[in-house]
């Protein structure tokens, strides 16, 4: 059930607008009182997105007490480790890949979790993903790969560990074509 049946934007339960909002006393309170933890709706796609993608780790490790799945897909990021991994939430990243997040899965405005790392330029989170089985040259998305992500972007510690991982410099594909192009 959500708040406004209204044609629009995807809306969220009240659920989803308390784990955004950072409201755990209401959070716990609606979980109590039967509210779906892995209900679908809103920009980021679930409650557990909404809370990973403003950072509010103690609503993310409630939320996966109670059962939400780390890896439901939907919304702008694709997923919760997509989600926090855009705004940089390295402790919830840690969290997601401690409750089985899958590195691999594909998806969202990025493509993958490396990917959308990548992109950002966060380098401990790109060494974090590469640490828990992210493949270095897997495709898709926007930015066709992770390397091109990184070189679009101007990230040349993480093209180097790309690199150092064994990240194809050659893969076509995405927007750019290949790294290099990406780069230019």
């Amino acid at each position: 059930m959500t708040w406004n049946s209204d044609p629009g934007p995807p809306r969220g339960s009240r659920l989803y607008y308390a784990c955004f909002s950072g409201f755990i006393a209401p959070v716990r309170d609606l979980i109590g009182k039967g509210a779906d933890v892995n209900a679908q709706g809103g920009e980021y796609g679930s409650a557990l997105c909404a809370a990973s993608y403003r950072g509010h780790q103690k609503i993310v490790k409630l939320l996966l007490d109670k059962g939400a799945d780390v890896n439901v897909q939907g919304g702008k990021y694709g997923n919760a480790l997509q989600t926090a991994i855009s705004k940089g939430h390295q402790e919830i990243v840690k969290l997601l890949l401690d409750n089985g997040a899958d590195v691999n899965v594909q998806g969202g405005e990025y493509g993958n979790a490396l990917q959308a790392a990548s992109y950002r330029g966060h380098q401990e989170i790109v060494n974090l993903l590469l640490d828990n089985g992210a493949d270095v040259n897997v495709q898709g998305g926007e930015y066709g790969n992770a390397l091109q992500a990184a070189s679009s972007k101007g990230h040349q510690e993480i093209v180097k560990l790309l690199l150092d991982k064994g990240a194809d410099v050659n893969a076509q594909g995405g927007y750019y074509g290949n790294a290099l192009q990406a780069a230019l």
